[in-house]
């Protein structure tokens, strides 16, 4: 808690949310292209874990209703190579972009960046529970190092 400011401040992401015709077969989809553990389940959702986050696909008749080329969510992997694989394996088609862009059948769009050269950072406890040993490219560190948060 910040005493010096009357508004709290964000700290992270807890889960994204998404919206799927079908709950198993988003399950199945994203199982195609991701390793996960399934976190939970209920009559209409699947919980995908990722740590001490999760990915949350709950069904909506409309899930495909609208879709833009800017909403998204940036998912951190330990190898976007073998997305970039899983994803031509399974015939998926990529957005063209810089990046590692795709849609889920439902038209969600995702954008993969590997956890190497983000900032993002995940607590050494988190990554030893996912059994990951990951660290950071330099130009990663350096970014973290402007702000004062370069891991050790």
């Amino acid at each position: 808690m910040t005493d010096d400011s009357d508004r709290a401040r964000m700290v992270g992401i807890n889960h994204v949310a998404l919206s799927v015709g079908d709950a198993e077969k988003a399950r199945e989809f994203y199982g195609s292209v991701f390793d996960f553990e399934v976190r939970g389940r209920t009559d209409s959702a699947v919980f995908l874990d990722m740590g001490d986050q999760f990915l949350a696909l709950t069904e909506d008749a409309d899930a495909r209703r609208t879709t833009d080329d800017h909403r998204h969510f940036g998912l951190v992997v330990d190898d976007a190579d073998l997305v970039e694989r899983r994803l031509e394996a399974e015939g998926v088609e990529r957005i063209a972009t810089a990046g590692l862009d795709f849609r889920d059948p439902w038209g969600n769009r995702i954008q993969v960046v590997q956890y190497d050269a983000v900032q993002f950072t995940k607590a050494e406890a988190v990554l030893d529970g996912m059994d990951l040993d990951l660290d950071k490219t330099e130009s990663a560190r350096a970014e973290l190092a402007e702000k004062g948060m370069a891991p050790e």
